[in-house]
């Protein structure tokens, strides 16, 4: 059994550090397999899918040492096989970037599909039309993506939509082709800069990353570098829908202030102060919010990673709230928790619609993916009474350290392996 307990009511105060990009570091882990040579890699988040890849890459042969935390050396001199069927990249969605890696490096892969949350369908459609269009032979069998070239030759790529995943493994693989690769219609996300501005640390040549047009000159070799990850904009806007949720005062610190520029937007439509640094920005809650409309929009639009959190701060707020999902069709599978806190939210289709109360009571419920159980974490914290979260490894995936990150914010929170601990907990706090 192993449990978040939390007793709600208290507002949030004080400043937090913000972790390395999950969605950026899946990437930049998987590319740095591609050179021979030595890649340090700093800013490294500890969560669970970052451990499921690097257990991946040791398998297949590869160097991984961590460093002093969050700080990881990988060299790909040592690997011995291009097929990946660990059963830890079974569990995450990131896995299938080593395709593109070890297709662009050995021009052959083999990778089981990937996993993660279910929170709709994520075909890899668009990954296998670009690794086809470079030149390989792509295909499923016995639940494996396998991909096979001679030689990956450079070409004109339009994405039939915008898909994160497909953008960074076509680049992960061009970067080593032969000629020029442009992709059209490309995802703009920070993370997909990222990966680009990595992959060019190590000698690649791509231009053009956070627009909807890049273009990659393929390199015969990537050598050895360091690079350091992002902050995670998703762990940020998290911390910041819990400070707007509990009516606290945070400071988030260790962020891009322009990639939370969405979320600051809606936040402040609500009614709560937002004050930005060059890398920090803090939140300072109000005691009437507003109800708002939302819509779920690849970026710089309303990330559908923090929908769930903003749909807590709406069901607080005074007034009927829209929230329209455009990315996945099943992210609304956390309603049913919130409704028993006394939320009043109805779902149609696509579109929720919150109708505001002026607060929530406590109760057990589940963390149904990674973002409804950070969800499921500011919902309790805002609530009156006590909340347990069951299924927490899902959260574990994607947030390093959150329980002490929370405390350190006066949050009454404990993980609980027992019902002693969840009885310990109760009696400490009262």
């Amino acid at each position: 059994m192993e449990q978040y307990i939390m007793k709600g009511g208290v507002p949030l105060c004080g400043e937090v550090n913000v972790a390395g990009a999950k969605n950026a570091a899946l990437g930049i882990l998987a590319g740095a397999i591609m050179t021979n040579e030595p890649v340090i890699i700093d800013n490294v988040p500890r969560v669970q899918d970052i451990e499921f890849l690097l257990d991946a890459i040791s398998e297949i042969g590869a160097v991984v040492e961590r460093r002093d935390g969050n700080r990881v050396l990988i060299n790909g001199s040592t690997i011995r096989k291009t097929m990946v069927d660990n059963d830890s990249i079974r569990k995450i969605r990131g896995g299938y970037y080593l395709v593109g890696a070890l297709l662009g490096k050995y021009h052959h892969a083999e990778v089981d599909l990937p996993g993660g949350c279910n929170i709709g369908s994520r075909p890899i459609d668009q990954h296998i039309k670009g690794f086809r269009a470079l030149g390989a032979d792509v295909k499923i069998k016995n639940g494996m993506i396998i991909a096979h070239s001679g030689r990956l030759i450079g070409t004109h790529i339009y994405m039939d939509m915008v898909s994160v995943g497909a953008t960074i493994n076509i680049m992960l693989a061009a970067s080593l082709a032969e000629g020029k690769t442009i992709i059209e219609n490309a995802a703009k996300e920070p993370h997909v800069v990222d990966v680009a501005n990595m992959l060019n640390t190590m000698g690649a040549n791509i231009k053009g990353a956070g627009t909807d047009v890049i273009r990659i000159q393929g390199v015969p070799a990537l050598h050895k570098c360091e690079y350091s990850i992002i902050p995670d904009q998703i762990e940020a806007g998290t911390f910041m829908m819990a400070a707007a949720a509990t009516r606290g005062d945070v400071t988030v610190k260790n962020v891009i202030p322009k990639h939370l520029e969405s979320i600051s937007s809606k936040l402040r439509e609500v009614g709560c102060e937002i004050v930005e640094d060059d890398d920090a920005v803090r939140v300072i809650g109000c005691n009437h919010m507003r109800a708002t409309h939302v819509k779920t929009l690849p970026y710089p639009g309303f990330p559908t990673d923090m929908q769930p959190q903003m749909s807590v701060v709406l069901a607080l707020a005074e007034g009927t709230s829209v929230v329209t999902e455009s990315i996945f069709e099943n992210r609304y599978k956390y309603v049913d928790e919130l409704i028993r806190m006394g939320a009043n939210i109805k779902v149609e289709g696509n579109v929720a619609i919150i109708d505001g109360v002026p607060l929530m009571t406590g109760a057990r419920v589940l963390a149904t993916d990674l973002r409804a159980g950070a969800a499921m974490v500011i919902a309790g914290l805002a609530a009156e009474g006590y909340t347990i979260v069951d299924e927490i490894s899902h959260i574990e995936r994607g947030y390093e350290c959150l329980v002490e990150k929370l405390s350190g914010l006066g949050a009454n929170i404990c993980r609980a392996e027992s019902e002693r601990d969840l009885q310990k907990f109760k009696m400490k706090v009262g």
